[in-house]
């Protein structure tokens, strides 16, 4: 007998299981995926999103330290 919370759990993943087999947000769709890439990289605007997706990733790292540090410390004084 399946315990309720595994039940949960296990007809979750078997739906969402068949939901992933239905999206398919990543397909190319031919001309498109390769025309935006090629707009992007002649008008350089891909560069910029790069920078901002680094940007964002450093200050999304460096918070993560910072609380860091100060779980770490707050420990030491417990």
């Amino acid at each position: 007998m399946i315990k309720p919370h595994l039940f949960k759990r296990l007809s979750l993943s078997v739906i969402f299981s068949f939901l992933a087999c239905l999206l398919f947000a990543q397909s190319s769709t031919g001309s498109t995926a390769k025309d935006m890439d090629t707009m992007m990289r002649s008008h350089d605007k891909i560069y910029v999103v790069m920078a901002v997706c680094i940007i964002i990733l450093t200050v999304l790292f460096l918070y993560l330290i910072r609380i860091d540090i100060k779980v770490s410390k707050k420990e030491k004084i417990l």
